[in-house]
């Protein structure tokens, strides 16, 4: 019996379900601090959002009434953006994402923390050591997993 739920596979999605994205609330959210918007629905499109002329959103896009401590649960198909902070508060969140390993990352950590000497090729694989030639390139599946098979 066929789902209602779109599938990572549907081919009628247009583009696979690669990673799933967790935004953690630290700090309270007011109308105007900016809180991620996101399309509904979006993720099952097989084309393109579109923002039409003079918008600066795209229709149906909302922002979700997230208190300190929710999480906003999206996929990479979902059409997402961060609002405008127009208060004078700072908007504090942690968003993470969870995808293949080989996808290149969307944040390399940073390089002072990974240059420590105190830490063992594990700690610092586990802190997220990019998979990459020292040009910059992506390695081969599993390379920066050799210290943890080891």
């Amino acid at each position: 019996m066929p789902s209602d739920e779109p599938s990572g596979s549907d081919p009628e999605c247009g583009v696979p379900r690669m990673s799933i994205k967790a935004v953690y609330l630290l700090s309270d959210l007011a109308p105007d601090t900016g809180v991620t918007m996101v399309v509904p629905g979006s993720h099952t499109e097989t084309g393109p959002v579109i923002v039409p002329a003079g918008a600066i959103d795209p229709p149906g896009a909302i922002s979700p009434d997230l208190r300190p401590c929710d999480v906003l649960l999206f996929e990479n198909r979902t059409w997402h953006a961060g609002g405008l902070n127009t208060s004078s508060h700072p908007r504090l969140v942690v968003m993470m994402q969870y995808g293949y390993r080989w996808l290149a990352a969307v944040d390399d950590p940073a390089p002072e923390l990974l240059d420590r000497g105190d830490l063992t090729d594990i700690e610092r694989q586990l802190l997220g050591r990019p998979d990459r030639h020292p040009d910059g390139s992506i390695a081969h599946e599993g390379a920066g997993s050799a210290p943890l098979r080891t």
